[in-house]
């Protein structure tokens, strides 16, 4: 049976009173996996959401298969229901085809082939083997078994209710159900969020041997190196979103020699355009048709002068003409794109021989256990493992903010900040430009303008930050620690959520500037280009095993000051000043 497309055309959709999808088409054919991709704000979960039939578009027509699968942020389940039930919903499709093509083999044997009702039972019973056969349905308890391993899930027994589940086993559970269901087109908004490499790895083997369209918006750069067919470019372009053949690597070329492409053409028709305005407006009045005849032109002057008007009249009328047709079909200006453009991320400590922190011993029961950790004051460090192995435990732990057992020595006066993966500001009625003077004081705000640092665009300023997307709410807490850089930054996941544009320029900023920082990080686009050392935790080992290196600690965070007092944490841990 063909497996339907899934179209999109013209779609409009305007939200808080600006235009976020204006014009947007897209095919999806069966077989091809589109990668949606562009800065935070530019559309990308919004058009999910429309292509899914959960919000409406303000114009425009999506055409969708009936059974389309889309990755919600949360299970439609509540607290109380069981991993059993999310997989027997998963499952029921697959149990319907057999119980049909049971039902129907059934009749087909009591009916004679020569009864009128025979072809029309044939022909049912052909179309449900078809479509249990697109789903393989026969195997659908063993592939539901297999994704569930697959995505880090096996361990868990099937009578764990949702609400006993941490917020990325609820998020793993919701993809594994969409994967058992096969569905024939796709929808995943950042399917990669809280997977390792090994779940990564098995999500995308999953998705290059689905046979229906895959419509995907991720930041894994990684991932869509691995998995897309093409993808399409939400920022503004001349004709708007841009879509471009092949995976990430591809695209990347590509958009860099389009923005010089659009970028030399404005210039251009700016260049022809202050020539044609010239000719209109002042060639014309520069050569007077009514100048008087030289003593050697007498004869001729007349027949001359005619010939001469004639010239100038129809060279006017041309570039008037040209002019017109420019100023009506001209390229808009490129738009400024953002830059992070932060001076520094961490700020440079008293010079001293002795590291920032150290750490011995230091345990969180079932948690984390860390013989010993160590970080220098211009330290890089990566904390990388799987789900589950500690990562974010021991920045809470170094930031203060978790009770563990253990001794924790650091610099008196150190200053610390730390990026949690989940961004919640208290206000979210306040605008994008209060919540950043409110947290840094209007003094320090004035001095490092939030527009500035090139993470939100001055249209964003004024927005509610309850209304901002939650890359854009990333940004806005990653804007308040690098305003007033701390001696020890610490970064939990930080290109969840972003552009792959900003995590590129983010991955660059990590490597060079005083100061330490320690990163968190499961982006194996950014592990492979990691140029510091590297802390890798290990499960089920009692702690971290040395990869390249070792490790800090802080406070401080998302919204606050990141300079004011750590809390003493209410534990066992040993704090030597």
């Amino acid at each position: 049976m063909p497996q339907p497309a899934l179209l999109a055309h013209d779609l409009v959709r305007n939200l808080g009173g600006r235009c976020v999808l204006d014009g947007v088409s897209l095919t999806a054919s069966p077989g091809h996996r589109i990668g949606l991709i562009g800065e935070n704000g530019a559309g990308k979960s919004t058009l999910l959401r429309v292509l899914a039939g959960v919000d409406e578009p303000d114009a425009g027509s999506v055409s969708r298969p009936a059974d389309l699968g889309f990755l919600h942020q949360e299970l439609p389940f509540d607290a109380e229901s069981t991993i059993a039930a999310v997989l027997d919903e998963a499952l029921r499709e697959a149990c319907e085809d057999l119980a049909t093509l049971q039902r129907l083999s059934e009749e087909l044997a009591r009916v004679p082939e020569d009864d009128p009702g025979h072809p029309e039972l044939l022909d049912a019973y052909g179309r449900r083997l078809e479509q249990a056969q697109d789903r393989e349905s026969w195997d659908a308890d063993r592939r539901a078994a297999l994704v569930l391993d697959g995505l880090g899930l096996g361990s868990l027994t099937r009578d764990r209710t949702l609400g006993s589940l941490s917020g990325g086993q609820r998020g793993r559970l919701a993809l594994a159900a969409l994967l058992v269901r096969r569905p024939p087109a796709l929808l995943l908004d950042e399917p990669t969020n809280h997977l390792d490499d090994g779940a990564a790895a098995f999500l995308e083997e999953q998705l290059r041997d689905l046979p229906g369209a895959v419509v995907v918006a991720s930041h894994d750069r990684a991932f869509l190196d691995a998995v897309c067919t093409e993808l399409i470019d939400l920022d503004p372009a001349v004709h708007g979103p841009v879509r471009y053949g092949g995976n990430y690597s591809a695209y990347v070329r590509e958009k860099r020699a389009e923005r010089e492409r659009w970028e030399r053409r404005y210039a251009e028709e700016q260049g022809e355009l202050e020539e044609l305005r010239h000719a209109t407006g002042v060639t014309a009045r520069r050569v007077a048709p009514d100048r008087g005849p030289r003593d050697n032109e007498k004869m001729g002057y007349g027949h001359r002068a005619g010939r001469v008007q004639s010239q100038i009249s129809r060279r006017v009328r041309n570039a008037s003409r040209r002019l017109g047709e420019l100023e009506r079909t001209r390229v808009a200006e490129p738009p400024p794109p953002l830059r992070f453009a932060a001076p520094q991320l961490a700020a440079r400590a008293q010079d001293d021989p002795k590291p920032l922190v150290s750490l011995r011993d230091v345990q969180v029961p079932g948690r984390l256990a860390l013989p010993g950790l160590e970080v220098s004051a211009t330290e890089r460090l990566l904390v990388t493992g799987g789900n589950g192995t500690g990562k974010s435990t021991l920045l809470a732990v170094l930031a203060g903010r978790l009770a563990a057992e253990g001794e924790v020595r650091r610099r008196r006066g150190l200053t610390v900040g730390l990026l949690t993966q989940d961004t919640v500001f208290d206000r979210p009625d306040r605008t994008v430009r209060d919540t950043y003077a409110l947290a840094l004081g209007s003094e320090r705000a004035e001095r490092v303008p939030l527009v500035r640092l090139g993470l939100l665009a001055e249209t964003d300023l004024d927005k509610p930050v309850g209304q901002i997307s939650v890359g854009q709410r990333r940004r806005l807490a990653l804007a308040l620690l690098v305003a007033r850089p701390p001696q020890l930054l610490l970064l939990d996941e930080p290109t969840n959520h972003l552009s792959p544009r900003l995590c590129d320029e983010l991955e660059a900023a990590l490597g060079s500037g005083p100061g330490a920082i320690v990163v968190a990080s499961h982006d194996r686009w950014l592990r492979r280009r990691w140029q510091g050392r590297e802390l890798r935790l290990e499960p089920g080992e009692g702690g971290g095993r040395p990869g390249r290196g070792s490790a800090g600690v802080g406070c401080g965070g998302t919204g606050r000051s990141s300079d004011e007092p750590c809390t003493p944490p209410q534990s066992p841990v040993k704090m030597v000043m």
